[in-house]
């Protein structure tokens, strides 16, 4: 008996679970899209593919359902990689890229999450389509020569176009057409491994009739209107690829400021080649100036110099290219260093050794720098004792050496080393450089009192190294303690002076540095080192930082603040205030965090809850704002039939919501409508999950109306929410796997199935059904039976509509005259022997009203015209079925303007894209359609029911729609 109650308390549970979920849902999502798809039917496309023309715009729907309504995000696919729409997500409803480009084709991904379950994600694949202009290009065989082209040789016409889907070739010799075998000079052929890349036509061994216009033409069929595109190329005896040269010469070296002209001429090609320059990789300046073959360079600067190239092309054989360097001169970064007598292991200069002064400067060119020495201000010429050589340049470029044999003290004085390029037009860099006792190599140390050095985040700290010597070096300052940069980025940072000087300081940077001497403007012996502390304070880091808690009268709850880290940690306080008085204080001892209770909420409880926590840098706060202000409400989106009308120019709207977390606060007494300033009282607690009704009337259509729903509870007005109310036309699609409210008939026989040519049964009876949809496109839906074996003569297949609740009222609640009632559809009837296709309509529960349409005579594979028929009017609910005695389709029109419904049940019926068939009310006669009407026929939608009489043929169903005219 245990067992059996623990059984019973568990699914008491769960029942429990399901009634407090309410008409809470996890989201569900579909992609639709605007416009009609131009897809290339082949075979390939075995996924939903929507196609569009390079330059248009792209309007993709995510439709979504569940409760609370869904977030939604799109993101994007090309190939292995994600790229996102200019690094962000869009997070509407509709993605629109105006004048789309063909990189931004790609798979498209909707995902709409709602924190229950699982996110709901769909795609769709977009192929953007194009056609470039194509491009000729002529090659002769290998091993000929390329000046011309004579008559015993062969030659090649390359044609290619860039385009989506792949281009198709044609070649034409001035007005006629070649094609493959047509002629016993020409070959046509697809090079291997192109894809349909390219299409050449091969000329074997010239002859005079070859030498004509040769006209090649790219086409993609007229795919989303995208015309065939053709170019010319003339083929003669004087044909030959291009020849250029430059004059200028090579390199061309030039002081900075100068203007620099390079000019580039062909000296052989037909046709005639066009020329460009290019430089390196890099594109040309802004300020440079391209006249055909000539390009000049204003006012040159260092960051100018490069290798420039001058190409030439005509599409014969291969581009022509010579290039030439220009060369900027300059003289930058001089620097000097001193190395004692290197068989002593001694880093100071004493007299009677050797002792060598080393000079660098970076000069370009390299083979125009020249050094000289003076001592004291007068030139120095080398001797046995004073020594002047040039390192080799591949060891040490742009270095000079003077060595110093045997130092005596007349030795002393100054030296200088002046840098200069012998063609001038640059200052010259001289470095002084002063040898006496005096000089002697560095030491470093840190200051008293430097370190460690404690500082506060955000401040700007100097680390200091004191350096001694004559002359000073260059010192080197990088982190000790772990490889990473510097604040400024770089791993070194270097410092004249010795100090280091760090602006907002951050906790990342604390640590060890190392200071260090360079050899650099000083002696070249072993670095020096010194080692500096730096340690950054913070105040602590609390969280939570700011939270929100909702509260009735009367409750207890709790409020936490925690130290995630603090420097320094130890002595940490606290203080708990309510707006500025001071709850409670204390420190912290082994925990890392503090509470406060409040036990029974009042409502002078009610307000910001402070907890500050401090230490020696400052003060980190948890922020709680505790209100009674009740959750905004959640406007429910899935209401069926929202939307309804009974008289001409006005509509009404079932509003409904639920509202969120209920029970974290005070109860709920009333909603205040903010559209028309009442109240709506509520009686009794709200469940979660429970779905509140109000229906707003007197909408004037078909304007739109803000909704504001306000919560009010005995503290006073929660949080609102709006919500756009629209009056909208009734429409639906096949696409819908829902198919649009549609039901089976339980007492048929078998069903209606949604099909389109892609995806239907390759073992389909065979001369039976649509190839395509009345579009032509094989990615459309329609509603298909299969009615050959093992389907018997008298079964039946019925597809039952919704309930239309048509019934004309007045003003004054009475019935008017019954008014008039059209329908129109397209169907399709194809098969081997044709029967009867009658459309009926009747109750919810009586089908023999009559018919009101019939055909009975075979039908060509082909989508019929729209057929309009009156099904009268009714003052009870009624349905609409058409029974077939073999294939039939019906499929939709749109309008462009369509009216509104004067139908209650049938207001947001079929909320979907703007087409649909119509079942039109008229107030007199016969059915009269206005001509606004436009064929649309990207979708379908399930209108009616099949009777099958007899075999081998099968039925399809369309789209519909209702408004009232």
């Amino acid at each position: 008996m245990g067992l059996v109650f623990g059984l019973l308390w568990l699914f008491n549970i769960f029942l429990e679970g399901i009634h407090c979920q309410g008409v809470y849902a996890p989201p569900t999502v579909r992609i639709i899209h605007s416009g009609h798809a131009c897809n290339i039917e082949e075979e390939r496309y075995t996924e939903r593919v929507y196609t569009i023309r390079e330059g248009e715009t792209l309007e993709l729907a995510c439709l979504v359902s569940g409760h609370p309504r869904p977030q939604i995000r799109w993101t994007k696919t090309a190939g292995s990689a994600s790229d996102r729409f200019q690094d962000s997500s869009v997070f509407n409803e509709t993605l629109r890229i105006i004048r789309i480009q063909r990189h931004q084709g790609g798979r498209y991904y909707c995902k709409a999450e709602n924190g229950l379950g699982s996110p709901a994600i769909k795609s769709i694949r977009v192929d953007v389509y194009y056609l470039d202009d194509p491009i000729v290009t002529v090659h002769q065989s290998i091993g000929e020569a390329k000046e011309q082209f004579y008559y015993e040789r062969t030659v090649f016409l390359r044609c290619m176009a860039n385009s989506n889907p792949p281009v198709r070739y044609s070649w034409r010799r001035g007005k006629e057409f070649l094609s493959q075998g047509s002629d016993k000079g020409v070959e046509i052929y697809e090079p291997f491994f192109t894809q349909g890349e390219t299409k050449i036509l091969k000329l074997k061994n010239l002859r005079p009739q070859d030498y004509a216009n040769y006209s090649c033409i790219a086409s993609v069929r007229n795919v989303c209107g995208i015309p065939e595109k053709n170019v010319l190329f003339k083929l003669s005896n004087k044909t030959a690829s291009p020849t250029i040269k430059l004059l200028v010469e090579d390199p061309i070296v030039v002081n900075p400021g100068q203007s620099v002209t390079l000019v580039c001429v062909t000296s052989g090609g037909e046709p005639t080649p066009t020329l460009t320059w290019v430089r390196n990789t890099d594109e040309l300046s802004k300020k440079s100036r391209l006249n055909g073959g000539t390009l000049t360079l204003p006012s040159i600067s260092m960051e100018e110099a490069g290798v420039y190239s001058c190409v030439a092309s005509n599409n014969v054989g291969n581009p022509a290219k010579k290039s030439t360097a220009i060369v900027v001169r300059g003289l930058k970064k001089g620097r000097f260093w001193i190395t004692p007598d290197p068989y002593h292991n001694d880093d100071n200069i004493q007299i009677g050794r050797e002792v060598k002064i080393s000079c660098q400067v970076e000069a370009t060119p390299p083979e125009e720098l020249l050094f000289s020495w003076l001592k004291n201000g007068r030139p120095l010429r080398s001797s046995e004792r004073m020594v002047i050589t040039h390192t080799d340049p591949d060891v040490q470029p742009g270095t000079t050496n003077l060595d110093i044999i045997d130092l005596k003290f007349t030795d002393f004085g100054t030296y200088t080393c002046v840098a200069a390029l012998k063609n001038g037009g640059i200052p010259e860099v001289s470095i002084d450089v002063n040898i006496s006792s005096t000089t002697v190599p560095p030491e470093l140390t840190v200051p008293r009192g430097k370190s460690p050095m404690v500082v506060q985040e955000g401040d700007t700290v100097d680390l200091q190294c004191l350096v001694s010597g004559k002359p000073k070096p260059i010192i080197l300052w990088s982190r000790a303690d772990k490889e990473v940069p510097m604040p400024d980025g770089s791993l070194q940072t270097e410092s004249y002076d010795g100090v280091l000087r760090i602006v907002n300081v951050s906790r990342e940077m604390t640590g060890t540095y190392r200071c260090a001497t360079s050899q650099y403007n000083g002696f070249n012996v072993k670095p020096r080192e010194a080692l500096v502390e730096l340690t950054v304070q913070y105040p602590p880091v609390v969280e939570p930082v700011f939270t929100e808690i909702r509260q009735g009268l009367g409750r207890a709850f709790t409020l936490n603040c925690r130290v995630l880290r603090a420097h320094p940690s130890k002595v940490l306080k606290y203080e708990w205030k309510l707006g500025t008085r001071l709850l409670t204080m204390g420190q912290f001892d082994q925990r890392d965090e503090t509470d406060y209770h409040v036990r029974a909420l009042n409502r002078e409880g009610y307000g910001e809850y402070t907890c500050e926590v401090t230490n020696e840098a400052g003060a980190g706060a948890c922020r709680f704002l505790v209100t009674g202000r009740a959750y905004a409400p959640e406007f429910y989106y899935d209401t069926y039939s929202a939307l309804w009308q009974n008289r001409p120019r006005v509509y009404g709207f079932k509003l409904q919501w639920t509202q969120q977390n209920p029970l974290s606060v005070d109860r709920i007494v009333a909603y205040r409508l903010g559209m028309k300033q009442q109240e709506i009282p509520m009686e009794g607690a709200i469940a979660k999950g429970e779905l509140i009704t109000h229906n707003l009337t007197e909408l004037i259509k078909p304007e739109a109306y803000l909704v504001r729903l306000t919560p009010i509870t005995r503290f006073g007005e929660g949080d609102s929410t709006d919500r756009i109310i629209r009056y909208s036309e009734f429409q639906c699609s096949f696409e819908d796997e829902a198919v649009c409210m549609f039901t089976q008939d339980k007492t048929d026989d078998f069903d209606w199935t949604r099909h389109s040519a892609a995806t239907r049964d390759t073992k389909y009876t065979p001369n039976t059904g649509p190839s395509s949809d009345r579009a032509g496109s094989k990615q459309g839906f329609y509603m298909y039976i299969e009615t050959s074996r093992p389907r018997l003569e008298g079964e039946k297949a019925r597809l039952l509509t919704p309930t239309f609740n048509v019934a004309h009222k007045s003003p004054y609640g009475t019935v008017t005259a019954a008014p008039t009632y059209c329908f129109g559809f397209y169907y399709h009837m194809y098969g081997k022997h044709i029967g009867k296709v009658p459309l009926v309509k009747g109750s919810s529960t009586i089908f023999s009203r009559g018919w009101v349409f019939f055909r009975s005579f075979f039908f060509l594979s082909i989508w019929g015209p729209e057929y309009r028929v009156e099904v009268g009017s009714l003052h009870t609910p009624y349905s609409i079925f058409v029974s077939s005695d073999q294939g039939t389709f019906l499929q939709k029109v749109r309008s462009l303007s369509p009216r509104a419904v004067a139908n209650r049940s049938l207001a947001f019926l079929w909320r979907f894209w703007s087409s649909g068939f119509f079942l039109a009310e008229r107030p007199f006669g016969l059915c009269r359609y206005r001509t606004n009407f436009t064929v649309d026929i990207d979708n379908f939608v399930p209108v009616c029911t099949s009777s099958i009489f007899t075999r081998s043929f099968t039925v399809v169903l369309g789209l519909i729609c209702a408004f009232r005219l």
